[in-house]
């Protein structure tokens, strides 16, 4: 039987009254990859945390290769050997690839920089990736966001780390990229590396992970082999109860044309776009990054510019704004919601009526009662976890600020729902919930348009569904006559 290089036992943290994590365990080998899954608010970034030497644990121990380990900060856990890649990028865009790489590990002689040797050096580790050919002076901001992620991967390699942390390392990726990174991962696990890796995607786990480690609400609930593991199984392990459909579909009768798109161009994105969006029915984009997805649900709900078009909300072509939208009963859901979709130091009772005060009292006044009763509606109604309404959002998980992004769509009572990418980095518990609002909505007679990098999901719950490539979108199809296959293909242009 194979020992854990890497042994955390007994890992306890609070917060104040908030259990984190409480006795939890984590054994990972060598040449393994290791997969860590369980709800937002499971503990997986906290204890990850607390292996990466950015938090300190109030119990329990940590032995690497049988040596006992307590990292003070990052830069101790770097040193010995534990390298954490996190969702967020930490590159220094104006910076070149090879000093990225070598930041804060830079050779000098006499106070004079060894160019040379750390050029070597991070070529070096990108050779370990399957990168030789990486230009070095390249400045990290003209990379694609795969490449980057490869180059914060090199950093990790050439200081000598022999455990990574992947944190949600596909989640802005495309399928393409993806399919890159885990050559990428199967490369660390082939060097000798334990890799621990942290994804809301099953098909990811079980395509790449070796074992898996179940977190729910800062417990350890068990560990397996992922191949000895059923998915739903799995599922049940880290939501607490089973779930008998992931994606819910109701029967749902497409009505009258609510949204019509008419020959839209934007500034740069989307070129000559036309789609006619009915009540009762969910119509799915699909497209790899950059495709112009995001840019024609800006430009449908007036973020972006519209050069020559229409956009009709029933009989109505106003030149759109969002303002306008709002009173159109059409409402955006943004695939940035930490940025631009929430106002996270504000209140979750804000958040969740910011377009809709003109209804909690009269004169344009706002009664507090009649905000806090509307806030709580939603949280009971869609299990916001949270201390009370009046809790700031950014204090929230990523699954959380995401329901209560959705619940401003709900209070606002929209008609129209526009989404972009609902479900990107949050828990399968939170995702169920999600696919089970749009497919209600559409079965109460709404319309739901939806951009989404996850073809399975598109599959999984949209009506038709249709592909951008380009700025372009292509033939609409029904989802029952449509696969992943052909999707995949239509977007990569074969």
């Amino acid at each position: 039987m194979q020992s854990d290089y890497l042994q955390m036992h007994g890992i306890s943290k609070r917060f104040g009254a908030t259990v984190a994590l409480d006795r939890v365990d984590l054994g990972v080998w060598l040449a393994e990859v290791h997969g860590l899954v369980g709800e937002n608010g499971s503990g997986k970034s906290t204890l990850m945390k607390i292996l990466a030497g950015a938090i300190q644990p109030d119990e329990g121990q940590i032995l690497i290769d049988g040596q006992l380990y307590r990292p003070r900060n990052p830069r101790e856990a770097r040193l010995h050997g534990i390298g954490m890649i996190h969702q967020e990028l930490s590159l220094c865009n104006h910076l070149s690839v090879v000093e990225n790489i070598m930041l804060g590990m830079e050779r000098h002689w006499a106070g004079v920089l060894c160019r040379q040797t750390m050029r070597e050096k991070a070529l070096e580790a990108l050779s370990v990736l399957g990168y030789p050919d990486l230009d070095l002076d390249l400045q990290a901001g003209q990379l694609n966001i795969a490449v980057r992620q490869v180059v914060e991967i090199a950093r990790s390699i050439a200081v000598g780390c022999k455990v990574i942390v992947l944190d949600e390392p596909t989640s802005s990726l495309t399928e393409a990229d993806s399919a890159k990174l885990f050559e990428v991962v199967g490369r660390l696990r082939d060097e000798g590396c334990a890799i621990v890796y942290i994804s809301h995607f099953l098909d990811e786990i079980y395509k790449i992970t070796d074992r898996v480690t179940v977190l729910r609400e800062g417990q350890f609930i068990g560990m397996a082999e992922t191949d000895s593991l059923p998915a739903d199984q799995l599922i049940a392990m880290m939501v607490g109860r089973k779930i008998k459909d992931l994606y819910p579909r109701s029967d749902h009768q497409a009505g009258e044309a609510v949204l019509e798109v008419v020959g839209l161009w934007g500034r740069k994105k989307p070129q000559d776009v036309s789609l006619t969006l009915h009540r009762g029915e969910v119509l799915g984009i699909a497209g790899l990054n950059g495709s112009g997805r995001t840019e024609l649900i800006r430009c449908i709900f007036g973020l972006n510019a519209v050069v020559k078009g229409q956009v009709r909300v029933g009989t109505n072509a106003i030149r759109p704004t969002p303002e306008k939208r709002w009173s159109q009963g059409v409402g955006m859901l943004s695939e940035d919601r930490t940025s631009e979709g929430l106002a996270v130091k504000m209140s979750l009772s804000d958040n969740i009526t910011l377009s809709s005060l003109h209804r909690l009292g009269p004169a344009g006044l706002v009664l507090p009662r009649k905000q806090r009763e509307a806030s709580q509606r939603w949280i009971d109604e869609l299990a916001i976890k949270c201390r009370s309404a009046s809790q700031a959002v950014a204090y929230l998980s990523g699954g959380n600020q995401q329901k209560v992004a959705i619940a401003r769509l709900l209070q606002h009572d929209v008609d129209v729902f526009l989404l972009d990418e609902p479900t990107r980095g949050i828990d399968i518990g939170s995702k169920e919930l999600i696919y089970r609002l749009i497919d209600k909505a559409a079965s109460q007679g709404r319309a739901v348009l939806m951009v989404s990098s996850y073809l399975p999901e598109l599959l999984g719950v949209c009506d038709r569904i249709a592909v951008m490539r380009k700025g372009r979108l292509g033939k609409v199809r029904n989802v029952k006559e449509t696969t992943q296959e052909q999707l995949i293909a239509e977007a990569a242009g074969a």
